[in-house]
């Protein structure tokens, strides 16, 4: 039988582990109290005593210690009791550094001078030292969407020393951009967003080479664009390209770290198939399009691409180190709102048939066909702006039903418009005339559209939906409403 454990165990975080050598995988420490086992500790290491313990001999206010999550300090501070069953979490205060144990002389490397310098404070860490900057240099990332997660990817992947960084981005920077997208600047918008990017990349970091693909991922040319690189981020935001993105790294047996967000969530986890699960095994099919909203429907908070973003960065770089333990295998939940995160263990599926046992896919397919999005809705009966504007001057002007949601409708709405979301109007149809004309809008015509099928589809005959939303209303009709 083996021993029962002598004391509660104690963790220590990366900077004070690093002081510690040979540090054994689990730390039990023996004590009665939090003061008995944190004397016993550096008893033990005595590289950790002044770090965790002031002249006086007190537990230094520096230095946060947890039971069981729960800070002594609202407890009995030093005099905590504690049980082998406890754990005991030392968490320091951070400026930006890290604790000074030893130096050590720099292995010869081919780092420039002005490397040396730009990357330093890598160069302090044990984990990346110089063997891991030229790692970094020698790496090759590619960014699959260059908006909201891939911008501050693209940053912090730049200022790491990342030799090589593609960028895949069909689009051009829209001012809607600017709330979350912080590679772009005022100016830059009309203009590619690879471009654009690119040349702010190089600003900030002229060691890194940047591939332009301005062109949108396809089954045609993912492989092509794929192969070249030692890990992907997926930055997409819509599942025809991440279940390509997803697949095609499978194939050619590369990382996949994959991102998402929506209002004030997100998610990170690190999809490859020959450590663990890929994306299908997480999702083996999308959710029907209707009732995917996208960010401009749906909002997000500026900063949440930026936290799921630079996560992601965070990962890929512990992957072209080969440190730490990267997210494979494990879905993180974020909430911002909450500030709270949640873990889930994804398992690889057997079945998969991407990935699985007996793979029945071995290339790429019709992605926007698997994702239901291939064939076109059915057409709508629509009005233009300019159209619309003439009827409603008439002695029998059409309803005008509003189905964004109130937060759209308070940035700008149409007059006299009913405000009826799109979510709630299958229970509010008993609301509109059916012996009226009916005119439906949003911000772009999507759900306007899908608005009008079910009207029709519930027997209402006289309706339309406004061709290009409200965005076409301010474009053609009324410059001066407020756009967002």
């Amino acid at each position: 039988m083996s021993a029962k454990p002598v004391g509660p165990r104690v963790e220590l975080p990366p900077n004070l582990r690093s002081l510690v050598d040979d540090l054994p995988d689990e730390l039990r420490v023996p004590g009665n109290t939090v003061e008995e086992v944190l004397h016993a500790l550096v008893g033990q290491f005595p590289d950790l005593q002044h770090h965790v313990f002031s002249p006086s001999g007190a537990i230094r206010t520096s230095v946060l210690v947890l039971v069981n999550d729960d800070d002594i300090r609202y407890r009995q501070r030093g005099r905590t009791a504690v049980t082998p069953n406890d754990r005991i979490v030392l968490v320091p205060a951070l400026a930006g550094g890290a604790p000074r144990k030893r130096t050590r002389t720099p292995s010869n490397s081919a780092l420039s001078p002005s490397e040396r310098h730009r990357y330093s404070r890598h160069l302090l860490l044990p984990e990346v030292g110089e063997a891991g900057q030229l790692r970094l240099r020698k790496a090759h990332v590619l960014l699959v969407g260059a908006g909201g997660l891939g911008a501050p990817a693209a940053l912090y992947l730049a200022a790491a020393g990342v030799g090589t960084i593609g960028l895949v981005d069909g689009d051009v920077v829209e001012a809607s951009n600017l709330q979350r997208q912080v590679l772009y600047e005022t100016g830059s918008v009309g203009r590619s967003k690879t471009a654009e990017a690119s040349r702010r990349v190089r600003a900030l970091n002229p060691h890194v080479r940047v591939v332009q693909h301005r062109v949108r991922l396809s089954s045609k040319n993912a492989l092509l664009i794929l192969r070249q690189y030692d890990v992907v981020l997926d930055g997409t935001d819509n599942f025809p390209t991440r279940y390509l993105v997803n697949d095609a790294c499978v194939l050619l047996r590369k990382p996949d770290v994959y991102g998402s967000v929506y209002r004030f969530e997100g998610q990170v986890s690190v999809f490859d198939a020959r450590h663990g699960p890929c994306y299908r095994c997480l999702f083996p099919e999308p959710p029907p399009p209707e009732l995917v909203p996208s960010c401009a429907e749906g909002g997000v908070l500026g900063v949440v691409p930026g936290v799921v973003g630079i996560w992601q960065a965070t990962e890929a770089l512990k992957l072209l180190l080969k440190v730490g333990d990267p997210l494979i295998g494990r879905l993180l939940l974020l909430d911002t709102l909450s500030g709270s995160t949640r873990e889930v263990r994804v398992r690889k599926d057997p079945r998969c048939p991407v990935c699985g046992t007996t793979p029945t896919q071995t290339g790429l397919i019709d992605y926007p066909a698997f994702c239901g999005v291939s064939e076109p809705a059915p057409r709508v009966p629509l009005i233009d702006p300019t159209a619309l504007a003439r009827e409603l001057k008439t002695s029998a002007p059409p309803v005008l039903v509003d189905v964004r949601e109130p937060g759209e409708w308070a940035i700008a709405h149409l007059p006299k418009a009913r405000l009826v979301p799109k979510g709630t109007l299958a229970d509010r149809l008993s609301s509109l005339p059916k012996n009226r004309a009916v005119v439906v809008y949003c911000k772009s015509g999507r759900r306007s559209a899908d608005a009008v099928r079910l009207l029709l589809d519930r027997g209402f005959v006289r309706v339309r939906s406004l061709a290009g939303g409200i965005d076409a209303w301010a474009d053609t009709v009324d410059p001066k409403m407020p756009r967002y």
